[in-house]
């Protein structure tokens, strides 16, 4: 496995495989994400401006995994809107916007790795704080899977927790939906 920081060409070479895995991880649940690929190039292009970050993971040239992150404040305004109403200087945030891992390489170190990276960059361009967030879906919604092991164990052990009150909006197309709904995401943080 070979984790890089994706940056120029790379980023550029990369763009097409890191949207169509984007739209197969979100599939899944909790998201359950009815993408679309030229979306998901057009989206992707803002990782492509300074301050921001996208992570792969590679085995061998196959694209298994990506991660990335922005300065908060060059983000969606719709995520920006909770920490400005709660006062928190957006100035201070990098923001790790999704990780995307395939279900067979999952358990391997190669989250923590994603987070690492990301965490580092923050520290570097001078951030006190690193943000993400996460879709909240009732317990009992019918898609939910059975065995569904949810991350927050794993977000805790990095030190994260959710920021009570902390709450964006976003919207996007579930499966089997005919259209956009907004969706409640909580954000969770930590200081770096």
């Amino acid at each position: 496995m070979i984790i890089r920081a994706l940056r120029g060409e790379a980023l550029g070479a990369a763009l097409g495989d890191v949207a169509a895995l984007r739209i197969r991880v979100f599939r899944d649940w909790p998201y359950l994400y009815d993408g679309d690929l030229e979306y998901e190039r057009q989206y992707l292009t803002a990782y492509a401006a300074p301050g921001a970050l996208v992570v792969g993971a590679f085995d061998g040239p196959r694209l298994v995994g990506a991660a990335t992150a922005a300065r908060m404040e060059d983000h969606a305004s719709d995520f920006g809107a909770p920490f400005r109403a709660a006062g928190i200087d957006l100035g201070q945030v990098y923001y790790a916007a999704e990780s995307v891992l395939l279900p067979e390489y999952r358990g391997r170190g190669i989250g923590h790795r994603f987070f690492d990276l990301r965490e580092e960059e923050a520290r570097l361009q001078g951030r006190k704080a690193m943000a993400f967030c996460a879709v909240i879906r009732p317990a009992e919604h019918p898609a939910r899977p059975a065995d569904y092991r949810p991350l927050d164990g794993f977000w805790q052990a990095r030190g994260y927790a959710p920021v009570p009150g902390l709450v964006a909006e976003f919207g996007w197309k579930d499966l089997g939906e005919a259209g956009e709904t907004r969706k409640r995401l909580q954000f969770w943080m930590r200081d770096l």
